[in-house]
């Protein structure tokens, strides 16, 4: 089963990184440059840096954290609508599996861990708890008499 797994996340790497080659490619190809300077702006665009500030470390970028997963479907939407239009579907379909995977992250990462926690509390006996909304915040409020 670890081989397995293991063979999975190798593939999906495998994916991903020809993926970046295909994006880099394509974004030079509409900036008229080379793929090094293409790279390069990407990195600066998506880079993250550790800052300290007021004595707490952060980590600081150029685009805010909202506004990362948004840029980065609408660049694979992008590869993706240029490669259907010059008909190469090999590399479209690289790009459109990279997509629908960005797409279905958050709700697999969810359901894995979800079944992994509901895994351990059998073995331990304990219920999970019910509430798996993240938005929620539970709190207690007692009155103050005056």
């Amino acid at each position: 089963m670890i081989a397995v797994a293991l063979l999975g996340l190798a593939a999906l790497a495998s994916t991903m990184t020809y993926t970046g080659f295909l994006v880099v490619g394509v974004l030079a190809d509409y900036l008229g440059t080379g793929r090094v300077i293409a790279g390069l702006l990407l990195a600066g665009l998506f880079a993250r840096f550790p800052w300290i500030s007021n004595g707490k470390l952060r980590i600081v970028g150029l685009l805010p954290k909202p506004a990362r997963r948004p840029l980065i479907v609408g660049i694979l939407a992008l590869c993706l609508l240029n490669f259907l239009w010059r008909g190469e579907y090999v590399p479209a379909g690289f790009t459109g599996f990279a997509l629908a995977f960005l797409l279905t992250y958050p709700w697999l990462r969810r359901a894995i861990f979800n079944r992994m926690v509901s895994s351990v509390y059998k073995f331990t006996g304990q219920k999970p708890s019910k509430s798996t909304d993240d938005t929620v915040i539970e709190g207690e409020f007692k009155e103050k008499k005056d």
